[in-house]
């Protein structure tokens, strides 16, 4: 009997996993994608990469707005450098119309100061619960993760707006 569990991006068949990125040259197979699946395809590359601050360098680490950077830039699309230039880039869009591509962008860890300190790309699709791409400096989940908006009181409480930067 196989049994087939479907995740975002991730497939698990009998006790193999596959992502489509994880291939012996994962940039390339990203490449034949269309943008933004392949947008999205390149940053789970990342995975794991440390969280380093200041750094868009995927031999040393990323933080936050250098792993957005880094990504979209791959694609041929400027976006800004530093999290709090997000407060006036991009189109504005609701919160329940999010899509693949699309930028979240948060406060920094004190939700008190409501200014732009953290971004993080949405890889999860129009109606589906919204998750999302990051370089987190938590101890707990240090790096580039994945993680879901709507099961962490956390993120939901920094949480400034989310931008589009891609048609």
């Amino acid at each position: 009997m196989i049994f087939l569990i479907v995740l975002p991006g991730w497939f698990l068949n009998h006790s193999t996993f596959f992502h489509p990125c994880q291939s012996v040259n994962a940039a390339e197979s990203c490449e034949k994608m269309k943008k933004v699946d392949s947008l999205i395809c390149y940053a789970e590359t990342f995975l794991g990469k440390p969280y380093r601050y200041a750094c868009a360098d995927p031999r040393t680490g990323f933080d936050c707005s250098g792993f957005v950077y880094f990504v979209f830039a791959h694609q041929g699309i400027r976006v800004p450098r530093a999290s709090r230039e997000y407060e006036k880039a991009g189109t504005a869009v609701p919160l329940d119309s999010c899509r693949k591509g699309d930028i979240l962008v948060f406060t920094g860890t004190n939700a008190n100061l409501r200014r732009a300190g953290h971004v993080g790309i949405v890889i999860s699709g129009l109606g589906e619960p919204i998750t999302f791409i990051q370089s987190s400096s938590s101890k707990k989940q240090n790096g580039v993760i994945i993680s879901t908006f709507a099961d962490s009181p956390y993120y939901s409480k920094r949480f400034l707006k989310a931008i589009r930067v891609m048609d």
